[in-house]
């Protein structure tokens, strides 16, 4: 019968009430009394109590040291052993047998008053040690007496002490020899469990290597020590040799010498030798195994950094899950190459054991005493204080971008290496935030959508923001990749010094260049303008000392801006940013020759009106005019041109120290948007739909916003897809579209977040509406919504899902009309067996494209930046075969930079990530070099910065002549400042005309069937075919035969070249320039030959500037930095 539920079941407020109706009496709980008996006590005080028991074996330690150094006074102190007998014995016994006297063995001669000295205190030792013995066997017994008793070490204890404690109530034996040097062995034990108390009660692990160390010593020590007492005392009977005779024997037997002076000469001494030797041969081998194999163990796991050393030196901690050797060489080249980190010491720290190739390096004495290796894990603490991390200067945590994930499901973003490693990152920052909070940390983010994570952190680099920030400006400034790298790596101008070609050399010394910051007040460079505007500053200090200023700040992290504009006017506490080949305080000033009188004599010699055209030509010179016109409706932006109606020769306006009131601002903003409709000849009335503002998504949080060109309605989800016909157009190719501008193709496996980093500076506000470049995103796989709703407000994005192993996919993204093609590394790549064939795949696939559409810009990232060789390869190129053989020299000389003569680098056509690891490394010395960079990209924005732009040296503008002329048009004209120049020289490569030649006739069947693989293709899909022509060995011959390279901050009189473009920092376009005078007739020529607007007011300061034509040249010499 089943229970009735409802009447069976109690409430747990009926038991509650009935508990407090009826309260019992209350019972108070005693815990732990277990520990409170007798015996419980006293394990706690002997044995777990870590300090007490340290204590406690310290003690015994010392006394039975004490006892083997009395019984050594005994045995130096008994000369005469024929005369040993009992204690009160008067006949002196013999006990003959098998040819030997053992009463000298068993009787030692101690007096009565040196028994009360020395027996004493044997006996007294005795009695502490028997009783210790006693009890420490009392509170270990597990339950087996047999087992406690035949113990060796309580054995020993007894054969030691019982003697002595006898000795006090029978007198006759008070000469019994007892073997006290025995007590070596127990003070071997006392010292292996002090060691371990030790350890337990300082709270840390000492190193187990030199335990063993001072374990196997100790063995050694007794085993000598028992082998000198022994043959000692058995030589009584014999020849009765002393102790140092004993020591010699001993020592000369043991290190199998052997010089048979001293020979033992009973058979028990013989035996005592061969017992000695028997153990020895036992025991040591034991001892010397746990030895190597713990020295083994250390190498691989690698040893601690000591507190010593941390508190009197400098350190920092590198943490990372695999240390790859590229990219801990990167990191201790460009660590060790600023001359104040010299004397510092690197700790690596990472779980997995060192490479042969890594360790073998490491192991040169270069890097050995400056690098250790630890094995271990930043998520423990033990490992931490092995690093010393609370100590260090600062903790450096990277991620290991090319390790491949197993588990990684194809076809799962979220699932793949990047963000596994990121996972591995943010846990290593909070440990070492935990542990260390006082620590400065330098974090290596790869995903963007993780960096708020480690927000905390003093300086976070996201691969991901800055790799795709990186590529687009790519693709606005070309080669802009290439610039930055350039700028990273520290370099001292000397790659390509000694070789033969004209632009190695040049592109080398530029390659020198840095940033460096100095205080205005402290500098030479940049007090002398104090006052004055920050255009007027950059230009004279270009001209004077070489350098570019670029940036001003309050401090060397905050308030820093970008070029902006004469509205500064330069205080002392300004933190000025520039280029220059070495830092201003490594720099002597030497004065040149002065040209000031021979200018003088040349005016002197010549008309008046001769002159004025004289000065107007030279190089520069003041100039008199401002050509006050805008650039022209091209895609490339020109240089200001001189009109063409006028005959009067172009020149160059005056840089003004300050703005003033009554100069007109140059217009720098772009052309309105009537204005713009009306200089396009297409008509595109889209563009009046745009808008700026800030985007309505953000793609992930911690993401700075910036003003860019969207759209004043959101584009539908379906019009994003490029080949996609919808109910709003039923557009299926590229060309359908009729873009004013031509195209850029990004080729990625997925539709990440840090592609919205590729969109933004692409879609700034600082770029005119009419310039903006349509972008399809070529992704293998589909796009998540998050994507989508994050680019449905840009105007003119694109996806469609395709590869680039796809011809008809890249015909229909347009890349026949693109102006860039993008290729991004793939994740899945990195799973490679051979960590090199990770770029194998994209490599060929480029190949492929760029044989096919050779006049199209390929722009490829790879995962290693040595692949780079491969680009466009071609076996018998004499051109690539000089700059390798120019790599291995440099490589040979401790470059950071071999790679940079590789003409796909030089021309901004190859990127690798890890070029901008050095970003974080440098950040270290200079703090400001993330924010900089950041605002170069377009990443961040300050209020009043410049931002980046280029344009293009057209025919009209060679007049300039020189880039230090340039600089100064600039200057006066538009504020604008030139960092750089991009140069392309189509001349034919030293030795391979007749081998252009051969290989066009060799290949002219390829060609042409290239050519008609992609015209039927085209054909097929329904695309127009003209825009496939003839063009294709004309564009593959002028792609063979030029080169393009960087020139970072040039010289003054560097010539001005045809398609030369040039990096400009272009300040806030809100900031209005200074105008001159355009009218030649309102100018003069002062008496020392300058000349001066007439119809404007100068201070005398000014005036006094105007009026000093003496020049000052600067010789900046390298300091050696160690």
């Amino acid at each position: 019968m089943r229970p009735n539920i409802e009447e069976s079941s109690v409430s747990f407020t009926d038991v509650v009430s009935a508990f407090s109706n009826n309260p019992g009496p209350r019972v108070q709980v005693e815990f732990y009394v277990n520990e409170n008996t007798f015996k419980e006590r006293l394990q706690i005080y002997f044995i777990k109590n870590q300090r007490s028991s340290l204590r406690i074996r310290l003690f015994n330690l010392v006394i039975k040291l004490l006892s083997c150094v009395l019984y050594v006074i005994r045995a130096c102190l008994d000369v005469d052993p024929t005369d040993a007998k009992c204690h009160g014995c008067k006949i002196t016994p013999n006990y003959t047998w098998m040819e030997i006297n053992w009463a000298p063995l068993v009787w030692v001669n101690r007096s009565s008053p040196t028994w009360g000295i020395q027996v004493g205190q044997q006996v007294a030792v005795a009695i502490i040690s028997f009783l210790e013995t006693i009890l420490i066997t009392y509170l270990s017994y597990k339950g087996s007496l047999v087992q406690s008793v035949f113990n060796i070490r309580f054995l020993l204890e007894m054969i030691n002490t019982v003697p002595f404690i006898i000795t006090i109530f029978w007198a006759p034996l008070r000469n019994l020899f007892v073997p006290v040097f025995l007590n070596c062995w127990l003070a071997k034990s006392a010292l292996t469990n002090m060691l371990n108390d030790l350890n337990r009660a300082m709270q840390r692990s000492q190193s187990a290597l030199a335990q063993q160390v001072i374990i196997l010593i100790a063995t050694l020590l007794c085993l000598v020590f028992t082998s000198i007492c022994g043959i000692q005392h058995f030589e009584r009977a014999g020849k009765n040799i002393n102790m140092f005779d004993s020591f010699w024997f001993v020592i000369v037997t043991f290190s199998t010498v052997g010089y048979g002076d001293i020979t033992p000469e009973l058979w028990v001494s013989k035996a005592m030798v061969i017992i000695m030797i028997c153990v020895a041969l036992i025991i040591l081998p034991i001892q010397f195994e746990q030895m190597a194999f713990l020295w083994m163990e250390r190498t691989k796991q690698g040893g601690s950094y000591s507190r010593q050393r941390a508190e009197s030196e400098n350190h920092v901690v590198v943490c990372a899950t695999q240390l790859q050797t590229d990219v801990i060489m990167d990191f201790l080249n460009e660590f060790y190459a600023h001359p104040k980190l010299q004397d510092y010491f690197v700790v690596l720290l990472a779980p997995s054991e060192l490479d042969n190739n890594l360790r073998r390096i490491l192991s040169v004495p270069l890097w050995a005493q400056r690098v250790m290796y630890i094995q271990g894990s930043a998520l423990k603490d033990q490992d931490l204080v092995r690093a010393k991390v609370d100590d260090a200067e600062g903790c450096f945590i990277l991620a290991s971008r090319n390790e491949a994930n197993p588990a990684a499901v194809v076809g799962a973003y979220h699932a793949g290496t990047k963000s596994a490693e990121d996972e591995h990152t943010i846990l290593r920052a909070w440990a070492v935030k935990d542990f260390a909070p006082n620590c400065p940390l330098y974090v290596q983010i790869l995903k963007p959508e993780n960096k708020f994570h480690v927000k905390f952190a003093e300086h976070v680099v996201c691969e991901d923001e800055f790799k795709f920030a990186l590529l687009a400006n790519n693709c606005l400034c070309p080669a802009m990749s290439t610039f930055i790298t350039l700028l990273l790596h520290t370099s001292r101008g000397q790659e390509g010094q000694e070789s033969s070609e004209e632009w190695q050399r040049i592109y080398g010394r530029c390659s020198g260049n840095e940033v460096y910051h100095i205080r205005l007040a402290d500098s030479k460079f940049f007090g002398e303008y104090e006052g004055k505007s920050f255009t007027y500053a950059s230009f004279h200090a270009h001209k004077k000392y070489g350098v570019a200023l670029v940036a001003i700040g309050q401090d060397e992290v905050t308030g820093i801006k970008l070029n902006p504009g004469p509205k500064h006017i330069m205080r002392k506490g300004d933190m000025c940013f520039y280029m220059a080949i070495t830092k201003e305080e490594n720099s002597a000033f030497i004065l040149a020759k002065k040209q000031h009188e021979k200018e003088k004599s040349k005016f002197s010699t010549q008309p008046r009106s001769t002159r004025t055209h004289s000065i107007i030509a030279g190089a520069g010179t003041v100039a008199l005019e401002l050509q006050r016109s805008r650039p022209s409706n091209a895609s490339n932006h020109a240089l200001l041109s001189p009109p063409h109606n006028s005959d009067k020769r172009p020149s160059i306006a005056d840089v003004m120290e300050t703005m003033e009131p009554e100069y007109v601002p140059l217009p720098l903003d772009e052309p309105s948007e009537d204005e713009a409709d009306q200089h396009d000849g297409r008509g595109d009335v889209a563009v009046l739909d745009y808008v700026q503002d800030y985007p309505p998504v953000q793609p992930y949080i911690g993401y700075t916003s910036m003003v860019c060109h969207l759209m004043k309605e959101k584009v539908p989800f379906c019009c994003l897809q490029l080949n996609n016909p919808c109910q709003h157009n039923n557009f299926e190719y590229a060309h359908h579209y009729k873009w004013p501008n031509k195209s850029i193709i990004v080729a990625a496996e997925y539709a990440t977040p840090g592609l919205y980093n590729f969109i933004v500076p692409l879609r700034s506000q600082c770029r005119p509406k009419r310039e903006l470049n349509p972008i399809v995103f070529l992704l293998e796989n589909l796009p998540d919504e998050r994507f989508l709703e994050a680019i449905c407000c840009f105007p003119m994005v694109y996806y469609m899902v395709g590869s680039i192993n796809n011809l008809d996919d890249l015909l229909r993204a347009g890349i026949i009309h693109a102006n860039n093609v993008v290729v991004v590394d793939k994740e899945s790549s990195k799973a490679a067996a051979e960590d090199y064939m990770a770029d194998s795949g994209t490599i060929v696939n480029v190949q492929t494209m760029f044989r096919l559409f050779p006049s199209t810009s390929i722009i490829t990232e790879l995962t290693h930046p040595a692949n780079m060789r491969f680009m466009q390869f071609r076996a018998k190129d004499c051109q690539a075969l000089n700059v390798a053989k120019l790599e291995k020299k440099e490589k040979e000389k401790g470059s950071n930079l071999a790679y940079m003569f590789r003409l796909p680098f030089a021309a901004g056509r190859v990127f690798s990530a890890s070029m901008l690891d050095t970003l974080l490394y440098q950040s270290f010395v200079k703090e400001y070099m993330i924010t900089l960079v950041r605002l170069l990209l377009g990443l961040g924005h300050t209020p009043g910065s410049g931002h980046l732009r280029s344009m293009r040296v057209q025919e009209n503008d060679l007049w300039i002549r020189t880039y230090g002329r340039l600089y100064q048009k600039q200057c006066s004209s538009s504020c604008e400042i030139p960092i750089g120049i991009y140069r392309t020289e189509r001349k034919p490569l030293v030795g391979m005309e007749d081998f252009f030649d051969e290989e066009t006739r060799s290949q002219n069947s390829e060609r042409e069937q290239l050519r008609e693989l992609v015209k039927s293709r085209v054909k097929d899909l329904g695309l127009p075919e003209e825009h496939y022509g003839n063009h294709l060995d004309d564009d593959l011959h002028n792609r063979r035969s030029s080169l393009s390279y960087v020139l970072i901050n040039p010289p003054d009189d560097t010539r001005l070249e045809l398609d030369d473009v040039i990096y400009l920092l272009r300040p806030d376009t809100s900031v209005p320039c200074a105008s001159t005078p355009t009218d030649p007739d309102e100018i003069s020529i002062q008496e020392d030959g300058s000349i001066r607007p007439t119809h404007r007011t100068r201070s005398p300061e000014n005036r006094k500037a105007q009026s000093n034509t003496e020049e000052t040249s600067v010789k900046i010499e390298e300091e050696t930095q160690v």
